[in-house]
C-alpha cells in the first residue's frame, strides 16, 4: 500500500537483528545486539533519504523498548506502536499451518505467553489491529492510516 502511494520508507524485521547464536557474552536476551544492528542499519537508510521505518517484532511495543528506538533512531523520532491481535484459537490456527515438528508446543506456549503481556503491558497509546476473520489488505489500509503516511508525498 505504501510503495503504491509512493511512501517512502523501509521495513525492518526485529527477529533478524538478533539472530545470532549463541548469544552474545553478557547479552543473554540479544537486547545489544539488536539496538547495535538496528542503529547501523537505519543509519544506512537515512543516509540514503529514507525517514519512515516499519520495525516488526512481537514485543517492541513494550514501554522498554523505547530506549531502544530512540538512540538507535536518534532523538526526535514519532513512534507509532501498531498491535496486531488475534485470538487463541486464530493464533494457534496460524502457528499449526506455519510450524513443523518439535517447536509447535513452544510456539504455542510462547504465543499465549507473550499476548498475555501485550494484553497488560502494551501503552494505552499502542494502536490495538483486530486480524481475526480479516484479509490482510484490510489489515494494511487500518495500520497505514495509523501511522498518516499515505496522506504524506515527500520522503
Amino acid at each position: 500500500m505504501l510503495r503504491s502511494a509512493a511512501v517512502a520508507h523501509t521495513v525492518i524485521d526485529g527477529d533478524f537483528m538478533r539472530q545470532v547464536h549463541p548469544a552474545p557474552e553478557g547479552d543473554p536476551h540479544r537486547a545489544k545486539i539488536t539496538e547495535s544492528n538496528l542503529t547501523a542499519v537505519w543509519a544506512n537508510f537515512t543516509q540514503r533519504g529514507y525517514r519512515r521505518l516499519l520495525y516488526t517484532n512481537t514485543l517492541s511495543v513494550l514501554p522498554e523498548t523505547a530506549g531502544m528506538f530512540e538512540r538507535a533512531l536518534g532523538g526526535g523520532a514519532r513512534i507509532t506502536r501498531v498491535l496486531l491481535t488475534a485470538s487463541d484459537a486464530t493464533a494457534r490456527e496460524r502457528l499449526v499451518g506455519r510450524e513443523r515438528g518439535s517447536e509447535l508446543e513452544k510456539e504455542l506456549e510462547g504465543s499465549i505467553r507473550k499476548a498475555r503481556l501485550l494484553d497488560k503491558r502494551a501503552p494505552e497509546d499502542t494502536v490495538r489491529v483486530a486480524t481475526d476473520g480479516r484479509l490482510i489488505v484490510d489489515i494494511a489500509r487500518e495500520v497505514v492510516a495509523a501511522t498518516g503516511w499515505a496522506t504524506i508525498d515527500s520522503p
